[in-house]
């Protein structure tokens, strides 16, 4: 599999006209070449380059990192220093016979890493990952697709146990500790967990806390699992014991944002048109002003790439493209509703991930 990415890498960058790529222990690395060597203030990088791709590796690592990879290995120890072993990289992947070179650096890298190639490349013509290897991240193939299904799958059930454990009391953190171990019995790690009561609602990153249930108030849970390498983002809404005033308004507008803009994601668009499908749908009714961020973003190795479902962005979507949609309205004070689906592009549009339906969770107050 990484093989092939590596053979997908170098075509990209033939296309793009890019003479060198240079990856970070990042998850850009983990999705090209199988891992992440422990990183610090030693400098590690992958690099491809017109003739080959090699590893700038500190010793002390090299033994360890050397049973995930066949790839070649250019070391340096703390005596020496890594500026040697970079200069021979740079020959030996070709890149350093390329005059004024045009090179993509891993944006999520450290800074002094990134700076070590701008030095010892000062002509080169300087662009970030979104091109090479962002652009193939962002099509998920046949295994990345499965490993997401199951992810999707195990995110339902973890909201279930939320829902279905609360009771008025409970405070935001009790609930998400619930979710939690039922991560863990899931034999997935939790990624991240909101969990809002009432007013809290109304703020998109809310950090749970000692806030408690009670009659009345409006729930938003957005959680996300992580199992083989992958994670899982959903968001749902329930009311305790009766909704409180305009939930089920709100609820009902944000129900037709997510399917107008699961309707309009499908290869071809841009981006910006299915970000206008859902923002077109809240503003109708009246509720322009309190949809807070963008429609959704790719989901893979990170919980957040590529694709950005934003109103600014001309990427054009493609088959295999794996994002979420989760449109929002928020009322200050009041409560906030936010529905969110993670969807993968196929030839004829938008599937959803989750089978958990976006019907509101009564909890019995």
């Amino acid at each position: 599999m990484f093989e092939a990415r590596m053979k997908r890498l170098t075509a990209r960058m033939t296309d793009t006209k890019t003479d060198g790529v240079f990856v970070g222990p990042t998850s850009n690395m983990k999705w090209l070449a199988g891992f992440d060597p422990h990183g610090d203030e030693r400098p590690v990088m992958l690099v491809v380059g017109p003739k080959s791709a090699a590893f700038l590796m500190p010793a002390l690592n090299a033994d360890s990192a050397r049973q995930h990879t066949d790839l070649p290995f250019f070391t340096w120890s703390d005596a020496e220093g890594p500026a040697a072993a970079f200069a021979t990289v740079l020959k030996e992947t070709g890149i350093a016979a390329v005059a004024n070179p045009s090179i993509a650096l891993d944006e999520t890298m450290r800074a002094d890493f990134a700076l070590m190639v701008v030095d010892a490349l000062p002509g080169a013509k300087r662009q970030f990952l979104a091109d090479t290897v962002g652009a193939l991240r962002a099509s998920k193939d046949e295994n990345e697709y499965k490993i997401l299904k199951m992810n999707a799958l195990i995110d339902d059930e973890a909201m279930r146990a939320a829902f279905g454990a609360l009771k008025p009391g409970m405070s935001e953190l009790e609930a998400a500790e619930i979710i939690k171990k039922r991560f863990a019995a899931q034999g997935a790690s939790a990624e991240f967990i909101i969990v809002c009561f009432g007013e809290n609602g109304a703020f998109p990153h809310h950090h749970s806390g000692e806030r408690r249930l009670k009659e009345g108030d409006a729930i938003l849970i957005d959680i996300g699992g992580r199992k083989d390498g992958y994670p899982s983002d959903m968001t749902r809404v329930g009311y305790c014991g009766v909704p409180p005033e305009g939930f089920e308004e709100v609820v009902s507008v944000v129900e037709r944002a997510v399917q107008a803009a699961v309707a309009a994601a499908r290869p071809g668009v841009k981006a910006s048109e299915v970000d206008r499908a859902a923002r077109e749908t809240i503003a109708a009714a009246g509720f322009g002003d309190r949809f807070l961020h963008r429609t959704g973003h790719g989901l893979g190795i990170d919980v957040h790439e590529r694709p950005y479902i934003t109103a600014t962005s001309d990427v054009v979507l493609e088959a295999g493209n794996v994002f979420s949609i989760e449109p929002g309205i928020y009322l200050t004070d009041r409560f906030g509703v936010r529905l969110e689906e993670i969807v993968i592009l196929g030839k004829n549009g938008a599937e959803v991930f989750s089978e958990l339906p976006r019907k509101p969770f009564r909890v019995e107050g």
